[in-house]
């Protein structure tokens, strides 16, 4: 799920493979404070409907109107969404499409049923993306827009974001619809237990995918993490803990750098490990150490997400266009991957209730609003240099989902 560091860096290499056809119906804190810049509301698209509390937020109607990018650019007549408006036009990869349920199920969450259509048609959806020729089953990581010609290798990462996706999906529907959210994500973790991608090769951890020269990043495993932690609280089954448990140990072993108090990116197919720190995998932890305290009831991670929170600031933040980088080796912003950092900082907030964990997050989507958003369409591009030069021209579908959650998660407070 990484990017490659040359043009949309990394993940796009599940593209070489040949696509498969099949189908599949599913019954699925020393923090400082920075000037915080203020942004004039946009227009209220909802105008006459009951709006939630937080509809008042400039962050709100922004979510809003990336969704209404989305709906016009990215959204198609199959319910499916386009990798991005150009070079992928006419393809649909999994964890862009569950990264968009994972958005409209936090403007559920917040009040705004309206988005619950386009989550749970998208649900549906993605059953065409699930192999049915295995007995594991598992999600093919591209598609057709049609759900046709499902195939490629399968992502652990990915199937992570699904899960977690449908999991927050879970949390805000009722019935039948509730319980095929579940069945779905357990089946996501039981296809991770039993694809042989954990191995002992590295001292543990899962590989990132299936097929040859698969690495063992920290992204993969955190959120998988993540999902054994929500299904352990969720269903009380002690094998989700014990795997919750490995996972982590794994982690904290192997990848965490106690020098920066980061964790680094991956070991890579020959067993290097490589020690460039990115946003999004310490933004993940954060997360997993903030769930690892509430569900397994250590209070000594919050203190481990707090410092790790701070880690991120001193090293991963940059002070004089108040964002985070891409990563250490590549200064660059995308909104995907550095507007993850507010969501963690969302989330420490919501644990400790101090507000500058608020201030890198409404700074850091500032940022992208001022320098990655298009002002007529309200699309978001993909790359560009801190000073705002060198901008991409392409709009990532999975680029807009991730401004429209951060966006909605943040009005909740600004």
């Amino acid at each position: 799920m990484k990017p490659t560091l040359n043009l949309y860096i990394m993940k796009r290499q599940k593209l070489i493979y040949g696509l498969l056809a099949t189908s599949l119906i599913l019954a699925s804190a020393s923090c400082k404070k920075d000037g915080v810049r203020t942004i004039t509301a946009g227009p209220n698209l909802t105008s006459g409907i009951p709006q939630p509390l937080n509809s008042s937020s400039s962050y709100w109607n922004y979510a809003q109107q990336t969704h209404s990018f989305i709906v016009g650019n990215i959204l198609t007549t199959y319910n499916s969404y386009r990798g991005n408006t150009t070079t992928e036009f006419n393809n649909a990869f999994e964890w862009y499409n569950t990264s968009q349920i994972y958005a409209d199920a936090a403007f559920v969450k917040a009040g705004d049923s309206r988005y619950a259509t386009f989550m749970n048609n998208t649900y549906t959806w993605m059953g065409n993306m699930w192999d049915t020729h295995s007995s594991l089953g598992g999600y093919f990581s591209s598609a057709n827009l049609d759900g046709s010609g499902a195939g490629g290798d399968k992502y652990v990462d990915d199937c992570s974001v699904t899960a977690l996706a449908y999991l927050d999906a879970y949390n805000v529907t009722t019935g039948t619809a509730q319980t095929n959210y579940l069945n779905s994500a357990k089946a996501c973790a039981n296809w991770m237990m039993n694809s042989g991608l954990w191995t002992s090769a590295d001292g543990g951890g899962f590989y990132q995918r299936t097929g040859l020269g698969a690495v063992k990043p920290t992204q993969t495993n955190g959120l998988a993490l993540q999902v054994f932690l929500k299904l352990y609280q969720i269903t009380g089954q002690s094998f989700y803990h014990d795997w919750a448990i490995s996972i982590k140990n794994w982690l904290e072993g192997n990848m965490y750098d106690s020098l920066t108090g980061l964790y680094v990116w991956e070991f890579d197919a020959n067993g290097i490990k490589q020690n460039i720190k990115f946003t999004y995998d310490n933004a993940i932890m954060v997360e997993a150490d903030l769930l690892y305290s509430s569900i397994i009831g250590d209070g000594n991670y919050v203190t481990k997400a707090q410092n790790l929170g701070i880690s991120m600031n001193k090293t991963l933040w940059n002070t004089t266009y108040h964002v985070y980088i891409f990563n250490t080796n590549d200064q660059r912003v995308n909104p995907a991957w550095c507007v993850w950092g507010s969501q963690a900082m969302v989330r420490l907030y919501e644990r400790d209730g101090n507000t500058a964990w608020l201030d890198y997050a409404q700074q850091n989507i500032d940022f992208m609003n001022t320098k990655l958003r298009n002002p007529t369409n309200f699309g978001y591009y993909s790359f560009v240099n801190l000073d705002g030069t060198a901008r991409y021209t392409n709009f990532e579908g999975v680029d807009q989902s991730w401004m429209q959650r951060t966006q909605v998660l943040l009005s909740n407070y600004r």
